[in-house]
């Protein structure tokens, strides 16, 4: 009997926007100068990071593992995407796809966690300054971001087997532009009602948890800035704190929509543009986000750049 599996399918075709070849140019052109900014940003950060010592704390350690985990996410979907985009050849290897969907997905959750443990270091930064630097010190900074990528991956691979496991029966055309799981349990021939189910409580674990956190530990923040008796203090607190809130909301509303609602709900062209903003337009405004109205970094980046002049 012929296998009629994933296994049996030599790729799948990635429909992406092709019933819209008029956007699908103007995607081009956006995606890619994105995708140029995304990189040039989160390496600026990264680079600042090392450079400059005075860069050299906790919350300038998790940004730049939050930097270099936006740099390779991007680079998983975006080349592949526009490739798509401007070629007829809409289609992806299953290998590539496998490691698209485990890559892509690790570290979308891997971003989901550090998001958390970001939380948690600005509460620690404002409502014990005094002994910031105790508590976060650099083996516990180094155990929470180690744990929030060996998770990531960890539910990444879980999921990435779960889902490649289901016969497909020949059926390879993926209504996304990127491989991604609720759209690969549609090609599915059997019912995925367990599947669903566990993805959804999966999904709220590691969505639902770390903004609990994140809330929990805004509360206590939000509490200290209003204790602080001047005005400058306030804006000095809720500037270093504003930044992380406004990344959060955009990263978690867009992706527990498209995790955490019935799949009988669920646009598949909705969930097309929802997929642009939490894996290609949040990575790239991450930088500007952080670095806008960050004196530290604008410092650092005129130390380096005068240095640089300098030495010419």
């Amino acid at each position: 009997m012929e296998q009629k599996n994933g296994s049996s399918l030599t790729g799948f075709i990635l429909l992406g926007f092709s019933d819209r070849p008029q956007l699908e140019l103007v995607l081009f052109v956006v995606l890619l100068v994105f995708y140029i900014f995304t990189l040039l940003g989160n390496t600026a950060i990264i680079a600042l990071s090392h450079l400059d010592p005075h860069l050299h704390t906790p919350m300038y350690f998790f940004l730049c593992n939050l930097s270099f985990l936006d740099l390779c996410y991007t680079t998983s979907i975006v080349p592949q995407f526009l490739v798509n985009l401007r070629g007829s050849d809409k289609s992806i290897s299953f290998g590539g796809c496998v490691v698209q969907l485990y890559i892509s997905l690790g570290l979308g959750c891997t971003e989901c966690i550090l998001l958390g443990v970001m939380a948690f270091d600005r509460c620690v930064a404002v409502c014990r300054p005094l002994h910031y630097t105790v508590i976060m010190h650099p083996r516990l900074c180094t155990l929470m971001a180690s744990a929030s990528w060996f998770i990531g991956f960890a539910n990444s691979l879980l999921q990435t087997v779960l889902v490649f496991l289901l016969p497909l029966c020949g059926r390879n055309r993926l209504d996304h532009f990127l491989c991604e799981v609720p759209p690969l349990l549609k090609l599915a021939c059997i019912d995925t009602t367990m599947n669903e189910s566990e993805l959804f409580f999966v999904s709220v674990i590691i969505l639902l948890i770390p903004v609990a956190l994140i809330m929990f530990s805004y509360g206590w923040i939000i509490r200290a800035i209003l204790r602080v008796k001047s005005a400058a203090g306030q804006r000095k607190a809720f500037g270093t704190c504003g930044s992380h809130l406004t990344v959060v909301t955009l990263f978690y509303g867009t992706a527990i929509y498209a995790y955490l609602q019935p799949s009988n709900n669920y646009s598949q062209d909705q969930g097309k543009f929802i997929s642009l903003f939490y894996t290609i337009i949040t990575p790239m405004i991450n930088p500007l986000i952080y670095t806008l109205r960050n004196k530290d970094v604008k410092g650092a980046m005129k130390k380096v750049l005068w240095t640089d002049y300098d030495s010419r």
